[in-house]
């Protein structure tokens, strides 16, 4: 895994064979595919390597934290912190997903889980009485899921130190949301 992603930060995964990431990895060609029998395979095991990601933990943690405003603020900086941790390897699967399908359904797997997690948050928010009254669930998630996008985090990165991005999102967020 740690030559997939060395691979990934460089650029050259995508134009990479399989024996080059076992010469990378030290194995031979035989032992990686006694693991995985192909490239797919291969960027599966990142994708599940997020799920254990401390950062992505926090962000499952902070969804559910009891006061609704501290929920969103947390949720919001902890995706921001998500996506710092993992921007090598997540720009180079999020460039390559228009052409690659393993990218393609790494990504599409990412956003679902984090709709997931953003759907949770939305109905605490409107249990709890803090969404805006007219906003509907389904506006609110949409916001939320742009608010907390890996496309977003880009764009605040090329504009912004990276201190000022979870609260650029933050105020966003209250602004559009809470009432």
């Amino acid at each position: 895994m740690a030559a997939v992603r060395e691979l990934l930060a460089e650029g050259r995964f995508h134009e990479s064979t399989v024996e080059e990431v076992a010469d990378r990895a030290g194995i031979s060609r035989a032992t990686l595919y006694q693991h995985f029998r192909s490239r797919l395979e291969l960027v599966d095991a990142i994708c599940d390597s997020f799920a254990v990601n401390p950062a992505l933990l926090t962000v499952r943690s902070s969804v559910e934290l009891e006061d609704p405003d501290a929920a969103l603020a947390e949720t919001i900086s902890n995706t921001v912190g998500f996506w710092v941790s993992e921007d090598r390897v997540l720009g180079e699967l999020y460039g390559a997903a228009a052409i690659d399908p393993a990218a393609s359904d790494l990504v599409e797997r990412q956003r679902a889980d984090r709709r997931s997690e953003m759907v949770r948050l939305v109905r605490h928010l409107r249990r709890a009485g803090r969404l805006r009254p007219e906003l509907s669930e389904r506006r609110a998630l949409a916001i939320v899921m742009l608010l907390t996008s890996y496309e977003t985090y880009r764009e605040l990165r090329a504009e912004l130190p990276e201190r000022e991005i979870a609260k650029t999102l933050q105020d966003a967020a209250r602004s559009e949301l809470l009432a």
